[in-house]
């Protein structure tokens, strides 16, 4: 046992007879519901984690701590109105992929803002209320979910899990769900959604008198002094700024198709446009194609390894079925020696009796 700082041992055996604490980890902050819920206590009580160390529990097995049986405690049963979502990584195939998260709110919600997503490995907690979000406001307390994610791996110690390309997938789909559940949800414990209001900008109007564009050596000129029909016109009204859902390809493919008049000439700086929209696409694609390579790499040195120890087996296996075939022989020897020794036995016995 180990000493802390003020000399006392890490775990409290003394304040609770049927606990196991650690020592100088209760913080008491904020209400006692707070303080006394399971999601602030399992961080330094060994009754209240072992009580949702383990998913499913069958009847047959039993945890029991200084003489007395854990109970075990299901967080799924802790919430209101609970949602069902279903998500398959895209990056696995098999069917331990499809993971069905459990969601909802607290039952002690509003009054309590605690939050996270048990995270279990095949039965097993590994991430206890897995904070996915930063919460600069309201937004997202008292929403709690349940999954068991068998398509990532664990780290050795079983207190966290690997950081692949799955894992961080993983967290930003639970994190859409966490904005999606609070939003449609949030008014049934007295919260009100936040809604931005559309920022309204003028845009700056062209002045009426134009500069004529000198053309360059050996080119015509493109607009004709004088003649202000063909060009553009520009609305003084003030415009509303909406989110654009196309693709970045067809908005480079707008800016290039954008022309003056029905002239060839192309609204200057449509080349950086392009390049900006294209370099950007490009890079969000080259940093999907290094993770890849990454997971790629890593599940080429796992089949590496099982390959491995596939031959390892086969040799061993061979090994095993030659020493066999020799202890056959020596047995069928064996045996033929032992006949003749009986042969022999007979022998002597007739010729003793005679």
């Amino acid at each position: 046992m180990w000493l802390n700082s003020d000399a006392k041992l890490e775990l409290d055996f003394d304040s609770v007879a049927e606990d196991i604490l650690i020592e100088g980890s209760i913080k008491k902050t904020g209400s006692k519901i707070v303080n006394d819920h399971i999601a602030s206590r399992f961080s330094y009580s060994l009754r209240v984690y072992l009580s949702i160390l383990y998913l499913r529990i069958p009847e047959t097995f039993k945890i029991i701590l200084r003489g007395k049986v854990v109970e075990h405690h299901n967080v799924a049963d802790d919430l209101m109105h609970p949602q069902y979502i279903l998500y398959k990584p895209q990056a696995a195939g098999s069917e331990e992929a499809l993971v069905v998260t459990t969601i909802g709110f607290l039952k002690e919600a509003p009054k309590v803002n605690l939050h996270g997503f048990c995270v279990y490995h095949k039965n097993r907690l590994i991430m206890p209320f897995w904070q996915v979000i930063n919460y600069s406001s309201s937004r997202g307390r008292g929403v709690v979910g349940v999954l068991e994610a068998n398509f990532v791996e664990p780290t050795h110690n079983k207190q966290d899990f690997e950081k692949t390309v799955l894992l961080q997938k993983l967290e930003n789909r639970l994190k859409e769900m966490t904005v999606e559940y609070w939003s449609c949800h949030c008014v049934l414990i007295g919260y009100q959604v936040n809604k931005k209001p559309r920022l309204q900008i003028p845009q700056k109007v062209q002045p009426a008198g134009r500069q004529a564009l000198s053309p360059p050596p050996g080119f015509q000129a493109v607009f004709p002094q004088g003649n202000t029909t063909s060009l553009p016109r520009v609305s003084t009204q003030p415009v509303l700024l909406e989110k654009r859902k196309e693709h970045p390809d067809s908005v480079a493919s707008a800016a290039l198709k954008r022309k003056v008049g029905n002239d060839d000439f192309t609204v200057p700086g449509h080349i950086r446009v392009e390049q900006f929209i294209h370099g950007s696409a490009s890079q969000s694609q080259d940093i999907e194609t290094v993770k890849l390579m990454e997971e790629n790499k890593k599940l080429r040195a796992k089949c590496l390894d099982r390959k491995v120890r596939s031959q390892n087996l086969e040799v061993k296996a061979m090994n095993l079925r030659s020493e066999l075939e020799n202890y056959k022989s020596e047995y069928e020897r064996l045996m033929v020696e032992l006949q003749a020794l009986d042969l022999v036995k007979d022998e002597h016995r007739r010729n003793v009796n005679t």
